[in-house]
């Protein structure tokens, strides 16, 4: 890349958090990614909860009708925005096992090895416990996953085509994967029902028994059961020790007269705030020209992950440095001969969901199970998927921030993101997809906080961009912008290509993410469902 072309950008803009009321939603609004779920949470907020209460029953909901994408099996970040209070981040980091070896390789980490210490329902209980409203029982909560697993859920044509994609490994795994297939042993059509009834079980168990049964009762024990008798590393003894959730202030910024806060470390949120901050070097003028946007916008992406690549940091402790970003400049400086990695990373799925109150407050969260139908393995006993979180560990670098071992949190692309201006939350958005999370949370992001005429549904269906190491990625470019674009960013070293995918769906390419927004616009809030999924608005 041709550096003296990326010095072209502004400089930094500066923090300063606001504190005031919220606008309120009329009976609040939910978006995410199963019409299944967002009934689940539009029913939890008719009943009196509020937005804490609707976002556990989402979860539960998404983790029975979305099974390819999260489930108990795996873990939850939560960005939570109260009106009159600071956003907070809720850590819901999975860990890895007690037994995980300094020495593993990737032969090792098959199936039950896959998997991390799950932290998806002590965080949904956390959540429950000290943010609910109080009129609404835990219990309650998960009466909406129960009954779409007991009595099914019907497969949306996203959700069919990932199990068309992913058929060989259902129909391949000796570890009950048969949970997800029709009783014929067939992946789902289309509008045809799936039935759960060894999750509704466990789910009917944790309704009444509460979280702490998945962590020391008996739920507890036929996970380290199943964990010994496959040769996983989780025991017991890992599932009794995990800790609560903590909860660190959100990452904060400014983008020109907005306050944008998102998930500190090991989530990716820092790098949607240094992205935005990287944009900001430009006025909002200029970014209206679709060919200055998106010459703008593949540079900030570019600098963005290639500063994640450069500074990994796991220890919450050393976040507060994000707080202080950098401008392109600074970037280039410390950047000299250093290059990424130039091949693509791995994939990983995950969903998200946005929620707001008639109080305003609202939440952002993302889950995950962090493959698709995660480590393609389950108990006969208790019918859902464990994570493939061992996956996103250095393997064979002991000194890497992220090197594999006992204890530690894997890195992760989850940005669960809160806008708000004169202390109002105003935009609520996350997305799936890796390290695509964080390229399209902050190009939507903008595009909505630059806009004139506000439109979140509009800026949730247009094309993508995504970049890595010197490889530009397009959804789609109109051919003028080809025109102009393309030999720009090939004179600056760069390679691009328009990836297919064979999980498409309304023309758009789910590669780049799905995400799942609510706005304020025009005196009220609006949700978008992203159209690459089979989400709903309610």
């Amino acid at each position: 890349m041709r550096i003296s072309l990326l010095l072209s950008l502004l400089l930094l803009a500066t923090c300063t958090p606001n504190d005031t009321q919220s606008p309120p939603a009329a009976n609040g609004l939910v978006s995410s990614a199963s019409p299944e779920a967002t009934l689940a949470g539009r029913q939890i907020l008719d009943k009196g909860g509020n937005a804490a209460d609707a976002a556990v029953a989402i979860a539960f909901a998404l983790g029975v009708t979305e099974p390819a994408m999260s489930g108990l099996g795996g873990g939850t970040q939560v960005l939570l925005s109260i009106p009159g209070k600071d956003p907070i981040a809720i850590n819901g980091t999975t860990l890895s096992p007690a037994l995980t070896p300094v020495t593993a390789t990737k032969a090792d980490l098959t199936y039950h090895k896959r998997s991390t210490i799950p932290s998806t329902v002590k965080v949904l209980h956390y959540l429950w416990k000290k943010y609910g409203s109080g009129a609404i029982a835990w219990a309650e909560l998960l009466e909406p996953a129960i009954g779409y697993a007991e009595q099914g859920f019907v497969v949306g044509t996203f959700r069919h085509l990932v199990y068309k994609k992913y058929e060989k490994e259902l129909r391949n795994s000796p570890y009950h994967t048969y949970f997800w297939l029709t009783p014929e042993g067939r992946i789902p059509a289309p509008g045809e029902r799936i039935r759960q009834p060894v999750l509704a079980t466990t789910l009917r168990r944790l309704a009444q028994h509460g979280a702490a049964d998945f962590y020391s009762g008996d739920i507890a024990r036929e996970i380290a059961r199943d964990m010994a008798k496959n040769g996983g590393w989780i025991t017991l003894e890992d599932l009794q020790n995990f800790p609560e959730p903590s909860e660190l202030p959100a990452l904060h910024t400014t983008f020109r007269d907005y306050d944008v806060y998102s998930q500190p470390p090991p989530c990716g949120g820092w790098t949607v705030l240094q992205i935005l901050n990287l944009l900001e070097e430009s006025p909002a003028a200029m970014l209206q020209s679709a060919d200055q946007y998106w010459m703008k916008l593949t540079t900030a992406l570019y600098l963005g992950h290639l500063n994640r690549d450069m500074a990994p940091v796991t220890d919450l402790s050393q976040y507060e440095p994000y707080t202080r970003l950098k401008t392109s400049k600074d970037i280039l400086e410390e950047v000299k001969a250093y290059w990424p990695p130039s091949e693509q990373p791995s994939g990983g799925e995950t969903t998200h969901f946005s929620v707001v109150d008639d109080t305003g407050m609202a939440l952002a969260v993302t889950a995950s199970i962090n493959a698709y139908f995660g480590a393609a393995a389950a108990s006969s006993k208790l019918g859902f998927l464990y994570n493939t979180y061992m996956d996103d560990f250095q393997l064979g670098q002991p000194s890497h921030p992220f090197a594999i071992g006992p204890g530690k949190m894997a890195y992760s692309s989850m940005s669960p993101t809160v806008v708000r201006k004169d202390g109002q939350n105003v935009l609520v958005l996350g997305s799936p997809g890796s390290s695509r999370i964080i390229s399209t949370v902050a190009q939507i992001a903008r595009q909505w906080m630059d806009a004139k005429e506000k439109d979140i549904q509009a800026f949730v269906a247009a094309p993508r961009v995504h970049v890595y190491s010197n490889k530009v990625l397009f959804e789609a470019l109109a051919p003028s912008e080809q025109a102009t674009i393309l030999p720009y960013l090939e004179k600056q070293g760069m390679e691009i290509a328009f990836p297919t995918y064979d999980l498409q769906i309304n023309g758009l390419n789910a590669y780049f993410g799905g995400v799942h927004a609510l706005a304020w616009e025009n005196g009220r809030w609006k949700g978008a469902a992203d159209p690459r999924r089979d989400g709903l608005v309610q």
